[in-house]
């Protein structure tokens, strides 16, 4: 763990330093892409089901110690990507919030958070192979996993994780399908935690007619080695999310959704699992940077 990391660091800082030095020296006309790519910024209304609560209210992750209850959240998902023949490179931040607060009469009030995410991903990924018009080739990821607030009295997660595998993206119903192995070094507790895993995941989106598409996204990620054991950490995690989404402009649309949340923690006797259903209204827009 201590190699792969800085490792990981080292390799994304070098893909970095050569995307920039292709730049300085490509020539006006070349086949290179900057972009901002505002994947969602939205605002949802949603019903959430929670299963065995009481055995996680003290994870850090709010989705299996929330209440079953009505809530409103917001999520931000945008990324600046270059893009060339050879390869992409993505830097991503993703970010969601929500919680419930209820006062009863005669009481005081309380305050339920249901999510609580904060994601910085770097990416890179380069095109080796072709799979009809979908691109293949290995792929290097380091991001850093916190959250705004503790969830109740848990100390609040701080997690790097590094992530190495191969990756089929740009299709044209699969926008991207990996496997990877993942290292994280986890600083939520006083003492770290190294943890080896495996994970696969997709995004995928089918058009049904014109404006109107089913979209997919999925990952499951398993957890094989802990340096130490901490009761609250999990074993698996499974999120599973299925949008309709439906283009009222070019750039907003509204979309009733599906999000399924399960994973079992090392201390916990059962599985814990959020299940999610709302409507979603959506701002998404690809700018050309240069």
């Amino acid at each position: 763990m201590k190699r792969f990391l800085p490792g990981m660091a080292a390799l994304l800082f070098l893909s970095a330093g050569q995307a920039f030095a292709e730049d300085a020296a490509a020539d006006p006309e070349s086949d290179i892409h900057w972009r901002a790519n505002i994947r969602r910024a939205a605002l949802e209304l949603s019903n959430t089901s929670v299963s065995n609560a009481r055995e996680y209210k003290d994870s850090p992750n709010a989705q299996l110690s929330a209440d079953s209850e009505s809530m409103v959240k917001g999520v931000f998902d945008g990324a600046i990507e270059r893009e060339t023949a050879n390869s992409l490179w993505s830097n991503s931040l993703f970010m969601e919030y929500g919680e419930t607060k209820v006062k009863p009469v005669g009481d005081k009030t309380t305050t339920t958070e249901n999510a609580d995410k904060i994601l910085l991903k770097t990416d890179y990924t380069e095109k080796m192979w072709k799979y009809e018009e979908a691109d293949v080739g290995p792929f290097a990821s380091l991001g850093y996993q916190t959250e705004f607030t503790a969830n109740d009295d848990a100390p609040r997660t701080k997690t790097f994780r590094g992530m190495q595998g191969i990756k089929l993206f740009n299709g044209k119903f699969i926008r991207e399908l990996y496997g990877a192995a993942v290292e994280e070094w986890d600083l939520t507790y006083s003492d770290d935690i190294k943890k080896l895993a495996y994970e696969i995941g997709i995004k995928a989106e089918y058009p049904l007619r014109e404006g109107v598409k089913f979209q997919l996204e999925s990952y499951y990620r398993d957890y094989v080695h802990f340096s130490r054991y901490e009761g609250t950490d999990f074993d698996y995690e499974l999120n599973v999310t299925g949008r309709m989404d439906v283009k009222m402009t070019d750039c907003v649309s509204l979309a009733p959704y599906l999000t399924y949340f399960e994973a079992k923690a090392r201390g916990a006797e059962k599985k814990g699992s959020n299940f999610l259903v709302g409507l979603s209204l959506a701002y998404s827009e690809l700018f050309d940077l240069f």
